[in-house]
């Protein structure tokens, strides 16, 4: 009777081992799973955006809502990373007529800072990734752009991996309206 006691015991006691090591096998399966999501949910509000779909437009037009915002950027963080030989990707931006007349707007991209890249990286260097570095467009009375523009950066595989600092002028009929800093982060 003791024998058959002893083989139920260590039995007993390889199925209990067998159920912790599945069961920490499934939480930690469940944890990177966990954590996998988690960081694509917070990596999308600064990633660049390849287009302008529905989403971005109505966030653009979101930020025109309270009438006092004359150049809205998505992502609005103003911060976004480019990946060295990925597809074009940039920013949307728009622009709110705020006068009571129609005007004439025009917006130029410019690399405004770009000593955190080392000394072979230029100004010149730094604009010529940028597709679509200026255009121009009428805006009536009262009204934003019904398509947000985008602007897109493509990078060369020597693009050195650093943050330029960008600077996006928006003028109405020649004179300064608005300005903002877009911070690209190659990696």
């Amino acid at each position: 009777m003791g024998l058959k006691m002893k083989k139920m015991n260590s039995k007993g006691a390889m199925e209990m081992s067998v159920g912790t090591i599945v069961t920490i096998v499934l939480l930690m399966s469940v944890l990177v799973l966990g954590l996998y999501f988690v960081q694509k949910i917070f990596a999308s509000g600064s990633n660049a955006i390849d287009s302008v779909d529905s989403q971005v437009q109505s966030e653009i037009n979101r930020l025109f809502s309270n009438g006092e915002t004359k150049l809205a950027v998505y992502p609005t963080s103003r911060e976004i990373t480019l990946k060295k030989g990925d597809t074009p990707k940039g920013f949307a931006f728009s622009v709110y007529n705020n006068d009571v007349s129609e005007a004439d707007f025009e917006y130029t991209l410019k690399a405004s800072d770009v000593t955190n890249c080392g000394n072979t990286m230029t100004k010149q260097i730094a604009e010529s990734y940028i597709l679509g570095k200026t255009a121009s467009f009428p805006l009536g009375p009262g009204s934003s752009l019904d398509n947000a523009r985008l602007v897109r950066f493509d990078l060369p595989e020597s693009a050195p991996p650093c943050t330029i600092i960008y600077t996006l002028d928006v003028k109405r009929n020649g004179a300064e309206y608005s300005n903002a800093d877009i911070f690209v982060t190659i990696k």
